[in-house]
């Protein structure tokens, strides 16, 4: 399979079907498919060869849209940059997979300009926005002048994507997802939550997340409209819903929240959404109620899975979110295995669990991911006799369904962003006055969890919140930094010196009964 194959069909079977809005700017797929065949003239005529890295540093826009196909018809390979890294963290991914491009806009720009001279691999940098910029070439000039280039038709086996998640170690990984991985996943999502057509789209999820670019791909092999707005807003969301008669959408649970809690949430007509995606982060059974409530018109499903499964192993279908599911006790779960999925419970000598025993979730299908770029031992630990290890804990019950109850892997998730302890951990520890210290997930009504550290100080130092909470924020992302800070004379540890981090957690989580979304 191959990417690029959705923008063929729409250029013999509906080049006039309206492909992206974006404020006032409206394009055809004829348009559509016309520009991205010129970005990858111009990346071609840079020096960007197959299956060299691309890298964009930018918010959502039908331009960065076009950017990802135009990088997989010119047989490049996308590698999305966060837009809330730091500096620091935008330069490791950069050198780490060996960009050679970078396309930045103007959210991204400030960012940008700190890293692209440090940056050792990078062949050529563009801004693309309205207004030129002193010191970057135009993005727009050049695609306007640029000749349309034949697609590359990478496919298969061949590398698209490479897509930083955090790293337990406290780097980023990059997930390696071949065209098969990507493609065959939108397809078995679409299969586990069915949806109306004809489609329109609203994009919420940043596309630099997986989570946003599989929602791309799954609108476009349905060729369906795709409606874009740069940063998420509640209002902006209802909008966009109302003006444009968006038919489904993607959030995560702090957005949805928002939206569903909007003040003037009445005022806009909403009865066009059909379809409500939610997942990437904790979500209770208030908020589900509230948001069915609020959307009647609109099936609920939910996505679970990871970046290293391109990202959809699971889905909860929508009757599990009415009265027949309440019934089932179904609502709960994480959901169903997508067609494409096996899912194993395994104790850690990676035996089958039975239906109802926790143990780790562990995956196999043509979904999984090639690997981590350049952490063959990381891979190896993730990848063992062709199953993914998750890092998960959950159980499977007599009818299949998933439920997730823990995790193994120190992973917070906060408004929908994977924050990993041991990287907040190793930033605290270079403040010189803190010994020892512990970062935990804890719950949180907005962002579902929110990052809490423990810590200890050395004898005579002196630390408070606030100074620490600056501190990190010169090393690592705003939404990484601890929200809240606990200062102990001592950490828990077991009779081995191991710290019991589910003390730490087990006051703040007793009271709560779903795990992960």
């Amino acid at each position: 399979m191959f990417l690029t194959q959705p923008l063929h069909k729409a250029s013999r079977e509906q080049p006039q079907r309206l492909a992206t809005v974006f404020g006032e700017r409206h394009r055809s797929y004829a348009a559509f498919v016309d520009r991205v065949a010129r970005i990858a003239g111009v990346l071609q005529a840079h020096g960007v060869r197959d299956g060299e890295r691309v890298a964009v540093l930018a918010a959502n826009s039908d331009r960065y849209l076009e950017i990802l196909y135009g990088c997989w018809w010119a047989g490049a390979v996308v590698s999305p940059v966060n837009l809330r890294w730091s500096a620091e963290e935008v330069l490791y991914s950069l050198d780490d997979c060996a960009a050679s491009v970078l396309l930045v806009d103007d959210a991204g720009l400030a960012v940008a300009q700190q890293v692209r001279a440090r940056a050792a691999s990078l062949k050529a940098s563009f801004h693309f926005g309205d207004t030129a910029v002193e010191g970057w070439a135009n993005f727009e000039a050049l695609i306007a002048a640029a000749e349309p280039l034949a697609d590359a038709m990478r496919q298969g086996d061949d590398l698209a994507a490479v897509l930083y998640t955090g790293g337990t170690t406290g780097r980023p990984k990059g997930v390696m997802l071949s065209h098969d991985n990507l493609a065959v996943g939108a397809l078995a999502t679409l299969v586990a939550t069915p949806r109306p057509q004809p489609a329109v789209g609203l994009h919420v999820a940043p596309l630099f997340h997986v989570g946003g670019i599989a929602f791309a791909i799954q609108l476009l092999s349905r060729l369906a409209t795709q409606v874009l707005i740069p940063a998420f807003s509640a209002e902006a969301v209802l909008q966009n819903v109302q003006t444009q008669r968006v038919t489904e959408t993607f959030l995560v649970p702090t957005m949805l929240k928002l939206v569903v809690e909007y003040p003037q949430f009445r005022d806009y007509d909403t009865s066009s959404l059909g379809s409500v995606l939610y997942g990437a982060a904790p979500i209770d059974e208030t908020l589900l109620d509230a948001a069915i409530t609020r959307f009647p018109g609109a099936g609920f499903a939910q996505c679970y899975g990871m970046t290293e499964a391109s990202p959809v192993v699971a889905a909860l279908p929508a009757w599990c979110h009415q009265r027949q599911g309440h019934a089932a006790g179904k609502l709960m779960a994480a959901g169903v295995p997508v067609a494409t999925a096996e899912i194993r419970i395994v104790d850690a000598d990676a035996r089958e669990l039975a239906a109802g025993q926790a143990g780790e979730v562990v995956v196999r299908g043509p979904t999984v991911m090639q690997g981590y770029w350049n952490k063959p031992e990381q891979t190896a630990a993730a990848l063992r006799d062709g199953w993914l290890h998750t890092g998960d804990v959950g159980y499977l019950d007599e009818d299949g369904f998933l439920f997730i109850v823990d995790r193994l892997k120190d992973m917070i998730v906060s408004g929908g962003e994977n924050v990993y302890s041991a990287e907040v951990e190793n930033a605290i520890l270079k403040h010189p006055a803190v010994s020892a210290c512990a970062v935990i997930g804890i719950p949180d009504a907005r962002w579902g969890e929110s990052v809490h550290a423990v810590v200890v100080l050395h004898d005579v130092a002196a630390l408070d919140e606030a100074r620490l909470v600056e501190h990190c924020r010169g090393l690592i992302a705003g939404y990484k930094c601890p929200r809240s800070v606990e200062f102990r004379p001592q950490l828990p540890l077991s009779a081995a010196g191991k710290l019991l981090k589910y003390a730490l957690r087990e006051p703040y989580w007793r009271d709560h009964r779903r795990g992960i979304a």
